[in-house]
């Protein structure tokens, strides 16, 4: 018997017996299961003992193929982006040429303090990089956690639609345009929920680049392109809208969960980017946002890989990537590359340019999701072992 079909046919004379067990039980009767009612509707090899399996199974696959990402070391922001996106040109081109617009989604998780948020010069090298490439439209759209466009206009975004007028560029607020598309989260007692999306960042017209800061966080342990993506998607009110509302929130609903909705989001929107750009020039250690401090760490990080670049993000900040369990879910099931033996660092390398970002102060807090879950009692499920009901 092949192995494929040994462990279908366990699971079906488990889930069988189950059934069974359960019906009984409801019934009052304590009976067990009658295997000479359940074994003819089996056919073939299924009427053949069952062989085991492992207790555990098999490490996911590894994502086969390599990534490219480019590392930049400079002392001008603007050209560090810029070359980051050069160096890894081959990547964007072919995917860029079918798109009918690009959509930049900055990081500005506030609207006040340019420390933490994306640099208008990070902008305008990303559209250094697009201006021979890709005549327009660019859209530059943000659902920041305040009011979108006041952020834009403290960080001088609303200087960049007159400087590349064959860009056409245009700002955007997600909240204000109010289209959306629904993503299932579990909430902290890990019901399901829906929470609202920015509906352009699941478009397959636009090429999308995430526009990320390099910066520790109080729950993700680090902020880098995926979660740029995924916590700047979730709508809240528009200005002057009552109530008050914030979808945002959905995805703080403690580290576990957290960590396994931005797995689950960052998975929706995989099909849909286009390039990940981390601006490290001025990133951030210790806190989070303002109340962080400053590391001058002169770098840039580009690739198509989204996985890839916060991998090699999370390196040169010193950080070990199996702490982070947004990437470990995303690496395992292959959103993309994580496994640096098959990320080809484009530019300067990595022990060049690496610094130990100090954390947040609660990351011993911050990894316990590494550790067995004491917030819930053990599964209630079978209440004997299934080798009793079906012996080896």
């Amino acid at each position: 018997m092949s192995g494929h079909h040994s462990r279908r046919n366990l699971f079906q004379l488990a889930g069988m017996a189950a059934s069974a067990i359960l019906s009984s039980r409801r019934g009052g009767a304590q009976a067990q299961p009658d295997m000479k009612k359940l074994q003819p509707n089996l056919q073939g090899e299924a009427r053949q003992r069952p062989r085991m399996i492992s207790p555990h199974p098999d490490p996911f696959p590894p994502l086969e193929g390599r990534s490219a990402v480019g590392l930049i070391h400079g002392e001008d922001r603007r050209k560090n982006v810029y070359d980051a996106l050069v160096a890894i040109d081959d990547q964007i081109r072919p995917k860029l040429k079918t798109k009918k617009y690009v959509l930049i989604k900055p990081n500005n998780v506030g609207t006040v303090g340019q420390l933490g948020m994306t640099h208008a010069d990070a902008l305008r090298g990303i559209l250094d990089y697009l201006a021979p490439r890709f005549k327009g439209p660019v859209v530059i759209g943000e659902s920041s956690a305040g009011e979108t466009m006041q952020g834009f206009e403290n960080f001088k975004y609303t200087a960049l639609p007159a400087e590349y007028k064959q860009q056409k560029v245009s700002l955007v607020d997600f909240n204000q345009e109010a289209r959306y598309v629904i993503m299932p989260l579990v909430d902290f007692d890990l019901h399901v929920v829906p929470a609202r999306l920015a509906a352009r960042c699941f478009d397959p017209d636009a090429f999308i680049i995430s526009s990320a800061v390099m910066k520790v966080h109080n729950i993700a342990v680090v902020s880098l392109a995926v979660k740029n993506m995924v916590l700047g998607a979730p709508l809240h009110q528009a200005p002057k809208e009552t109530p008050r509302w914030s979808d945002k929130r959905r995805y703080h609903a403690g580290i576990r969960q957290s960590l396994y909705n931005i797995y689950l989001t960052a998975q929706k929107m995989q099909p849909y980017w286009g390039a990940a750009v981390i601006d490290g020039f001025e990133g951030i250690e210790g806190g989070f946002g303002a109340g962080g401090t400053p590391v001058p760490s002169r770098l840039a990080i580009a690739s198509t890989d989204f996985i890839s670049t916060d991998r090699v993000g999370a390196e040169v900040m010193g950080v070990d990537a199996n702490w982070l369990g947004w990437m470990k879910y995303c690496g395992d099931v292959g959103v993309g590359q994580w496994d640096l033996t098959r990320i080809d660092v484009r530019g300067t390398q990595i022990a060049a340019v690496q610094k130990k970002y100090r954390l947040h102060p609660d990351i011993e807090l911050q990894l316990k999701w590494m550790g067995p879950m004491d917030e819930l009692p053990p599964n209630l499920g079978w209440v004997r072992p299934v080798t009793d009901y079906f012996p080896v």
